[in-house]
């Protein structure tokens, strides 16, 4: 489990609660999870093109968030803004606000590479570094500078928490690249863990694997809520069934005036609830394949 506490990224002002009547919308009888992100009114465009539009929504902690939706909704559009990868982006704007653990993961003193250290990604391909097993793990303490006792029981438990220490001990200074593609995915996870983050981030982790490895990370991803908060973007509605407590579905909208396409949430509740009882009929008529 990550030993961070809940402290600000950078020294900051701090950042008045939420009132009840601002509070963002969230899923019934959850009040016993604490919130880790809140969005309110959070939009987000490239150049002149608007890609998601007041987004309101609660990520809360020690659960599987899924984002599900049409291709062209914003899902990874949202999913970067949670820690910051939209700044990578030429052009790219983010108004509204996102608070983590309460405080405002935009403000102008907080240092975006402490905000990706805290909150790790895994992407959609698996993209382990050129290097041997070993110092793919490595490779985030050694250059954020971690104090580490001893590094080899670092690459060792964070291997081991991704569900891939007993099939690669022996061969810890080979290349990665020469793992399978669900190896190296869960490579990516322990990469990510390795720098001790509070949340983990990702996008379609399973869009390119076979049904055995795509359930290997499943497992392991259920398995990692009991201590990182997971939020993920998936096209697999049946995986989002699988895995996750709680699930956004975003649609594209489209501007009449205009003709321009952007993301929107329309609904947001428990996983259960959304694809048995949706509250939305364009939630039901995405889940139900009418259209999508």
């Amino acid at each position: 489990m990550s030993n961070i506490p809940p402290t600000p990224l950078a020294p900051r002002p701090t950042v008045a609660p939420a009132t009840e009547a601002d509070a963002a919308p969230s899923p019934e009888a959850d009040t016993d999870s604490p919130p880790v992100f809140e969005t309110k009114q959070l939009s987000v465009s490239y150049g002149s093109a608007l890609a998601v539009a007041d987004i309101n929504m609660y990520i809360r902690r020690g659960q599987i968030t899924a984002l599900i939706g049409p291709s062209g909704c914003g899902k990874s559009t949202l999913l970067r803004c949670f820690n910051r990868m939209n700044d990578l982006i030429p052009d790219a704007r983010v108004e509204g606000t996102i608070l983590y653990e309460g405080l405002d993961l935009y403000g102008d003193d907080v240092d975006p590479i402490e905000v990706r250290r805290r909150i790790g990604m895994v992407f959609q391909k698996p993209n382990p570094f050129p290097k041997s097993i070993y110092d793919n793990v490595a490779y985030g303490p050694r250059v954020l500078k971690m104090k580490v006792d001893r590094m080899d029981d670092l690459v060792e438990q964070a291997l081991r928490r991704a569900a891939l220490w007993d099939e690669v001990s022996g061969k810890l200074k080979k290349s990665a690249v020469a793992l399978s593609g669900g190896q190296q995915q869960r490579l990516c996870i322990a990469r990510a863990i390795a720098v001790q983050p509070d949340v983990i981030l990702m996008d379609e982790p399973c869009s390119a694997l076979d049904p055995i490895a795509t359930a290997r990370i499943e497992d392991l991803m259920v398995e990692l809520k009991q201590d990182y908060t997971i939020v993920i973007v998936t096209h697999n509605m049946q995986q989002a069934a699988r895995v996750s407590d709680i699930t956004a579905f975003l649609t594209a909208a489209v501007n009449e005036a205009t003709g321009e396409r952007h993301g929107e949430l329309v609904e947001f509740a428990k996983t259960a609830t959304l694809f048995t009882a949706p509250a939305d009929e364009r939630t039901e008529a995405y889940i139900t394949g009418r259209f999508g």
